[in-house]
């Protein structure tokens, strides 16, 4: 620890307890491996805007949103304003048991800005939770006893989470989940032919893909349904072509199968517009949304027309805390934000922005093997440049020097070899010049040094 953190220790530190700071040293004596072993575990005090405040004494510009959750920045006014309002007046549910007004205020607004028809809302607590819902729905509304998920897909770790999940083997290690699903190919492009134009090229073996799936796997009229992500992103973030999307929605019609849109990452401007099911032009029956709802509240939902919630019937799902006044609250109050200040605008002209000057960095640095994104969704893939080989290592390196340098990424993609910029939707040109002169500058070191 440093001398700046020390210092903050002996600020904190009780007879009875030690500062927390030099807990950090021991962490694995009060955190499970599953949750200490994180990266990079930085000790910060206070969080503002585009940045965090370490104990170090340091500012970092946060180029992760808390892993896209702080899309209108961290602390914003309005969003503390509401919370501060909020818990004034009522801090637990529990919906249905009692109701109140925030609850009902951010279904009606969410109603204005998600695709037509996803108009009824189960509130939850987590992105998992709103998939659970999502799964449940589907299965108990079709009565088939299947879903079909796609190869490289994060969907969460709980068990039912877990059946469609597959970015990442180990995630499912010892626990292989009892309901069986079953999976297609994603659309990566390093199975893109040479000279082969993407849109038709996806769409036409995802075709393919199916029809051998239904005709040696399972018939298609047990299957409930087909859960997305539209964007990869814990498997590395992934733009697939539109008419691959357009083609799954085709399949699902075809076969009276729901098609679930996992949007826990993509929403709420993530992707340079309110849904990623906006940017693509395809919309889901069932939709979960959950990380950027509420500026860092644990909030979820999973979504549906009222025509398929009217056939899920008290008692077939439930919650305890889901829909929390406070978190709803803040909820409200960031989209007003998102709103106001033209955020869903402002994600879209600086992912170009950011997009372009990683072109240009990636002409000076081997290392990259690819840039893409859509909106404030940017993938920074590094491999060997002797190989060619996907390199995670490369990654957690830039990601420590990076850090040290004062800007904080983060990491996606199967080896971990994907850098993740998911800045919050207010940054500005500066704070990505700032950041991304910071990306260049360790690269430069890193290719000296060998």
């Amino acid at each position: 620890m440093t001398k700046q953190l020390d210092t903050y220790e002996t600020e904190t530190a009780t007879a009875e307890q030690p500062g927390w700071t030099s807990m950090v040293d021991n962490i694995g004596n009060f955190l499970a491996p599953s949750m200490a072993k994180d990266h990079p575990n930085l000790p910060v005090v206070k969080a503002e805007g585009c940045y965090y405040y370490g104990a170090d004494g340091r500012k970092y510009l946060d180029f992760t949103s808390g892993i896209a959750v702080e899309n209108v920045g961290h602390r914003h006014p309005k969003v503390v304003e509401a919370i501060k309002h909020s818990a004034d007046h009522l801090v637990h549910g529990p919906s249905g048991v009692i109701i109140y007004e925030s609850i009902l205020k951010l279904a009606y607004e969410l109603q204005q800005v998600l695709p037509p028809k996803l108009d009824n809302f189960f509130f939850a607590n987590s992105g998992t939770e709103a998939i659970e819902g999502a799964l449940k729905l589907a299965k108990y509304v079709t009565k088939r006893p299947y879903a079909v998920s796609f190869t490289g897909c994060f969907h969460g770790r709980s068990i039912g989470a877990l059946s469609v999940t597959t970015s990442k083997s180990k995630y499912r290690k010892h626990m292989q989940p009892s309901w069986l699903t079953y999976q297609l190919p994603y659309a990566l492009p390093e199975y893109l032919p040479e000279g082969a134009d993407s849109e038709e090229y996806f769409a036409d073996k995802l075709e393919r893909d199916a029809k051998s799936l239904f005709a040696h796997q399972v018939d298609p009229s047990e299957v409930a349904c087909m859960i997305v992500e539209p964007v990869l992103g814990e498997g590395g973030y992934i733009i697939p072509p539109k008419s691959w999307l357009k083609k799954i929605r085709e399949i699902c019609d075809r076969h009276g199968i729901l098609l679930i849109f996992d949007e826990v990452q993509t929403g709420f401007g993530r992707t340079g517009d309110w849904f990623a099911a906006q940017t693509f032009g395809v919309t889901p029956d069932i939709m979960a949304i959950a990380k950027g709802i509420a500026a860092g509240l644990p909030l979820s939902a999973t979504v549906a027309s009222k025509e398929l919630m009217e056939q899920w019937p008290l008692g077939a799902h439930g919650t305890t805390f889901g829909g929390n006044p406070i978190a709803c609250s803040a909820a409200l109050a960031s989209l007003e934000v998102l709103k106001e200040e033209k955020l869903i605008d402002n994600s879209r002209d600086m992912g170009a922005y950011a997009l372009d000057r990683l072109a240009r960095i990636q002409e000076k640095h081997p290392v990259i093997r690819d840039v893409r994104g859509t909106g404030l969704m940017i993938g920074i893939e590094l491999q060997d440049p002797e190989t060619g080989e996907p390199d995670g290592a490369a990654v957690m390196d830039v990601l420590d020097r990076c850090l040290e340098k004062g800007v904080l990424f983060y990491l996606c993609g199967n080896s971990g070899e994907v850098i993740r910029m998911i800045p919050p939707l207010t940054v500005t040109k500066e704070q990505i010049d700032e950041g991304l002169d910071i990306l260049e500058a360790v690269l430069t070191e890193r290719e000296r040094a060998h």
